[in-house]
């Protein structure tokens, strides 16, 4: 892998002579890569004039929805808001954190994802059971777990499972992925009626879809 400098943007290049397209990559970090084939240096020059102005596009939304940096033990990210650890909200997480003996990164970090799940079974039940009984949608199950890349799932069996790491999002968003979760009880895809049925109960469904994609967390 090597370096390219392009009008001020910093791109990792790698040359795999077994493709047979050109990929532009970036990822939630902001970083570019680019992969060809074995190519030209003229076609590489003109491929990232081709795409600069989208490169810059991706990199200025990702610069305005940085992830929101917490200090821990003094501040929890809950429903979209940075809330200091003295609040009642978080009153669980202040208790469980002076039951810690040691208090370093491992043990701190478990009573955040303790607290988050606690509050998961409570907060994201309640938001699924009103939407499950609106949309006449029942679901054999309901799991909890922290995830690394999806907000939420369902399966055949009709065992959803939300991540709790939702707790950090707006309740708008949070209720989006639910129904999104529950209409998926119904059509197995993301076909037009699974728009449609999510859209019955999420107007504006697009917009926090879109909304949601750009949410760049520290997990």
């Amino acid at each position: 892998m090597s370096k390219i400098f392009f009008n001020g943007i910093e791109i990792d290049y790698i040359c795999k002579k077994s493709l047979k397209h050109s990929y532009i990559s970036i990822s939630k970090d902001a970083k570019v890569v680019l992969k060809t084939p074995q190519v030209s240096k003229l076609y590489i020059d003109n491929l990232l004039k081709s795409k600069e102005s989208w490169i810059k596009k991706q990199l200025k939304e990702l610069e305005n929805n940085k992830p929101i940096d917490i200090k821990l033990k003094e501040e929890v990210l809950l429903f979209g808001e940075v809330y200091g650890i003295n609040h009642q909200e978080v009153s669980f997480l202040k208790e469980a954190l002076k039951r810690v003996r040691v208090l370093n990164e491992i043990n701190i970090s478990k009573c955040y994802n303790n607290f988050y799940k606690n509050l998961a079974q409570t907060y994201l039940t309640s938001r699924l059971d009103y939407f499950s009984k609106k949309m006449d949608l029942a679901y054999s199950e309901v799991r909890y777990k922290k995830l690394k890349r999806r907000w939420g799932s369902c399966s055949s069996k009709k065992v959803i499972t939300l991540n709790t790491q939702l707790l950090k999002i707006d309740k708008e968003l949070i209720d989006y992925v639910v129904v999104h979760e529950l209409a998926h009880l119904k059509y197995m895809n993301h076909s037009k009626d699974f728009h449609h049925l999510v859209r019955c109960y999420i107007n504006d469904e697009k917009l926090r879809r879109e909304k949601l994609k750009k949410i760049n967390l520290l997990f």
